[in-house]
């Protein structure tokens, strides 16, 4: 009856510190919301509330007011969903090769890798390559090629395929299996929170991504989401900043911290649906049974 008691108790406790901690993670994005839909002009007065108390839509009417961001978004959503796919296709891909112990040549390509997470061409070797050789300045591969395969990742995928038993690949060979087929059908269905991870961090790397635009892309219909938030940022501030110097008092206040409240829920929505979707593949166990003992 006591460690029934005492149980009870502690779940108790476990779920009323659970909620309150959530309750914690939830309010500073009400605060976003909420000041993203506030008048410029209370907020400054007021700071910022989880309420509005003046309703006010002129930061959203700033950003969206024209089809630049639509184009920017979708632009955004094809080099992210693209680049993912293929940059977990590649980075698996040389993962695996580097954990076959039968490779000859895996020291050397892992070697390869390492040495360009310690040293790197800089800016402008990356630059002329990029824009001269290449001829990818205003092109959406832009986005995608450079960023193929991160170090990073590789390794670390590396290390979750080497906690595969080799009995699989080993079983799977004495039946005429290659390596695609064991890579495509084995290892990478075993591997699933790791993909799962290393895709979520591919895929906010590429959404997130405003210095490539920023260097090599001038046509408009090929902004990224981030950079073009970046710009309307600028923008805002600079009128905000004319507008002081001058000495002038406008008819409305410039939306400078409402505007950047509104771009965090513009920017930052998309990747709040997805993650439940990855959500469940954050597990471990998905090995254990593979082998009969």
């Amino acid at each position: 009856m006591k460690n029934s008691f005492e149980n009870k108790a502690i779940d108790t406790f476990s779920y009323l510190f659970m909620a309150i901690f959530s309750v914690f993670c939830i309010l500073p994005f009400i605060l976003i919301l909420s000041s993203s839909i506030s008048d410029e002009k209370s907020v400054q007065l007021t700071g910022f509330a989880l309420f509005p108390k003046q309703f006010s839509l002129l930061a959203y009417e700033v950003i969206f007011q024209d089809n630049t961001i639509f184009n920017a978004y979708k632009t955004t959503i094809i080099f992210t969903v693209a680049g993912t796919i293929l940059c977990l296709i590649i980075t698996s891909a040389m993962a695996y090769a580097i954990s076959v112990k039968t490779f000859t040549h895996r020291n050397k390509i892992a070697f390869f890798v390492y040495f360009t997470m310690l040293f790197s061409g800089g800016l402008i070797p990356s630059y002329l390559l990029i824009s001269k050789y290449l001829g990818l300045s205003d092109n959406i591969l832009v986005y995608i090629l450079p960023a193929l395969v991160n170090p990073f990742n590789m390794f670390l995928l590396r290390n979750f395929f080497k906690q595969i038993p080799d009995s699989l690949a080993e079983s799977a060979k004495i039946d005429g299996a290659n390596d695609i087929y064991i890579l495509f059908k084995i290892i990478l269905p075993l591997a699933k929170p790791a993909l799962a991870t290393i895709g979520l961090f591919y895929g906010l790397g590429f959404w997130n991504e405003w210095f490539t635009a920023t260097l090599y892309i001038n046509d408009k219909d090929l902004y990224s989401l981030q950079y073009l938030i970046m710009k309307v940022l600028r923008e805002v501030d600079f009128m905000y900043e004319m507008d002081y110097m001058q000495g002038v008092i406008p008819n409305y206040v410039a939306p400078s911290n409402t505007v950047r409240m509104a771009t965090a829920v513009v920017t930052v929505g998309p990747i709040i649906f997805v993650y439940p979707f990855l959500q469940k593949y954050f597990i471990k166990g998905l090995v254990v049974g593979a082998v009969k003992g």
